[in-house]
C-alpha cells in the first residue's frame, strides 16, 4: 500500500511529525490516534458518514543513504451507507504499511531502471516516499493509507438489489389511455360520373 496514490492537494488534518535526525540508530516506535476534531475532518474529506476511531502504529528504522524504513499498521472504523439498500453500515479498515523514505532531493536516484545482464532496461523500482525538510509526517501517511483502505462501494452483507415491482394489472401500462380513443374510418370516396 503506497501513499503516492493520493494527491497532495487533499487537506491534511491529522498531523504527527517525526524528525529524521532524532530517530535513534535502534529505531523509533510511535503510536498515534486521531482526536474527535480530526475524525470529523477526515470523515468530511473522505465523504463518509463518520469515522468512529482512527489509529496507527509505526516502527521507523534508519538505514544507509539517509533512508528510513517505515513499517506499521492503520486501523479505523468507518460509518458508510450501503450502495444497495442505502442502510447505514460500519466497515473496519486495517491496512499494513511497508515503505522507504528518502530525502526528497534524492528520489530520482532510486528510480533509475535496473539493467539486466544483456544491458536492456528492466522494471523500474517503485519510488520511495519523500522526507520533506528532514521530517516524515506520520499523520499524513496514516491519512493517505486510511483513505485508500475505505471501500468506495460499501455493501451490507446479503444486500440484494430489488428492481421496482412491475405492474400486475394489464390495464396499467403507459398506453392504456389509448384504448379509449376511437378511430373513425374515413367515409368511402364517391366516384364522379363518367370516370371509371
Amino acid at each position: 500500500m503506497t501513499a503516492k496514490d493520493r494527491p497532495d492537494t487533499i487537506p491534511n488534518p491529522w498531523i504527527s511529525r517525526a524528525v529524521v535526525a532524532q530517530i535513534p540508530e535502534t529505531g523509533l516506535h510511535r503510536d498515534i490516534e486521531a482526536d474527535e476534531g480530526v475524525l470529523m475532518a477526515l470523515a468530511e474529506i473522505a465523504g463518509v458518514r463518520g469515522i468512529a476511531y482512527a489509529r496507527a502504529s509505526f516502527d521507523l528504522m534508519p538505514g544507509r543513504d539517509d533512508r528510513v524504513h517505515v513499517r506499521g499498521r492503520v486501523s479505523a472504523r468507518v460509518a458508510q451507507t450501503c450502495v444497495v439498500s442505502l442502510d447505514p453500515i460500519e466497515n473496519d479498515v486495517l491496512e499494513d504499511i511497508d515503505l522507504v523514505f528518502v530525502p526528497e532531493g534524492r528520489i530520482r536516484e532510486f528510480v533509475v531502471p535496473i539493467n539486466d545482464e544483456g544491458g536492456v532496461g528492466g522494471e523500474v523500482p517503485e519510488a520511495p516516499e519523500p522526507i520533506v525538510n528532514g521530517v516524515i509526517d506520520l499523520g499524513r501517511l496514516a491519512t493517505d493509507v486510511l483513505f485508500l483502505g475505505i471501500d468506495p462501494y460499501p455493501r451490507k452483507p446479503n444486500a440484494v438489489f430489488a428492481p421496482p415491482a412491475s405492474a400486475t394489472d394489464p390495464e396499467d401500462h403507459p398506453f392504456a389511455a389509448l384504448k379509449d380513443l376511437k378511430v373513425h374510418p374515413s367515409p368511402p370516396e364517391k366516384k364522379k360520373p363518367g370516370r371509371d
